[in-house]
């Protein structure tokens, strides 16, 4: 396993991270793993040198903190770990049980560290950019957080990089904790976030994680899986000619190696430098031995070359553009220019 810091801050992560959105009760999705399935997956990932473990309160409304933290309380050592856990998602009908007011910024942690059986979270996270709550508010919370000892440090999660500059406009003003780590999506179907956001983060010092490597899963060649047949940002995400022949060079290329496509698509990921570390929300031990074999993965120039042919600038991929997306086709002509000769 590689480690590498994050940001300019002093902790060191393993390259992989894992992600949990899949762990915790079926109540909240059908594709979710119990503690008794997800435990092989949690284990075997430990074993093989992660340290760097992904939460959030909203994962199957508490149960997923719970589940893993159970997990890990029986086969690690908490001081191993580097552990980060998000706010922000509506946990109950509680008008303010959502978003980050100080109020529920507050009863959020003390939540999520009663469910996790544990004094303190490496990370916490804003898990996107509250647009109704001051961010003085937030961010002067998230410092007493800190000054508390129930978190390490801060970080953030999807969002406009103008709002990134916001916050850290703030801190610096202020003299509060800055975030260390951006979480955002990147994949060979969606590289919005390297035009701004993560020149952004270099720029400032801010380790970047990237979820979604896959694509949802369109770039493993498996569009008939549980979670693909019933999560609707599948669709709404990738579901485009760009994001198919994207899908279809990745198959390419793996049958040329000889490998699963899962593979070459997390070596992309991982072949970026700006890229401190991925997450990887393994079914199977075999899944997450894919992701393990990426990070050694160089590509070749041509490989680069035929993963990103097909790539084409789409909207960008965040709670403000959920439903509005343009998806990346040609819109049809306006009657005023249409059989003009040009």
């Amino acid at each position: 396993m590689q480690y590498v810091k994050l940001g300019q801050s002093g902790l060191k992560v393993s390259r992989l991270c894992l992600g949990t959105m899949n762990m915790g009760s079926k109540e909240w999705k059908p594709w979710i793993f119990n503690e008794k399935e997800s435990e092989p997956i949690i284990a075997h990932a430990l074993d093989m040198g992660v340290n760097f473990i992904d939460l959030a309160d909203f994962y199957s409304l508490g149960a997923g903190e719970e589940v893993v933290c159970n997990v890990l309380r029986r086969i690690a050592r908490r001081d191993d770990l580097v552990i980060t856990t998000k706010v922000g998602y509506a946990m109950s009908n509680d008008i303010n049980a959502q978003g980050h007011s100080r109020k529920n910024i507050f009863n959020a942690i003390d939540n999520s560290l009663k469910r996790m059986g544990m004094d303190y979270v490496d990370i916490y996270m804003l898990h996107y950019f509250d647009t109704e709550t001051p961010v003085e508010e937030t961010m002067a919370a998230l410092n007493d957080i800190v000054l508390a000892g129930k978190a390490r440090y801060i970080g953030v999660s999807t969002m406009y990089t103008w709002q990134l500059a916001k916050i850290l406009q703030v801190c610096d003003k202020n003299g509060w904790a800055r975030p260390i780590n951006m979480q955002l999506q990147l994949n060979c179907a969606y590289r919005e976030e390297e035009r701004e956001m993560i020149p952004f983060c270099m720029d400032q010092g801010i380790g970047v994680s990237v979820f979604s490597p896959l694509a949802r899963g369109i770039l493993t060649s498996d569009l008939q899986s549980t979670r693909n047949q019933t999560d609707f940002f599948t669709a709404e995400m990738y579901n485009d000619q760009a994001s198919k022949d994207i899908a279809h060079s990745v198959a390419k290329i793996a049958n040329a190696r000889g490998c699963l496509p899962a593979q070459v698509a997390q070596a992309w990921v991982l072949n970026k430098p700006q890229v401190s570390s991925m997450l990887v929300g393994a079914d199977t031990v075999a899944q997450f031995n894919s992701a393990v074999a990426a990070v050694e993965m160089k590509l070749t120039v041509e490989e680069v070359y035929e993963l990103e042919r097909n790539y084409t600038p789409c909207d960008l991929i965040n709670d403000y553009t959920s439903g509005k997306r343009i998806p990346r086709v040609a819109r049809p002509e306006k009657l005023t220019f249409m059989d003009q000769v040009v």
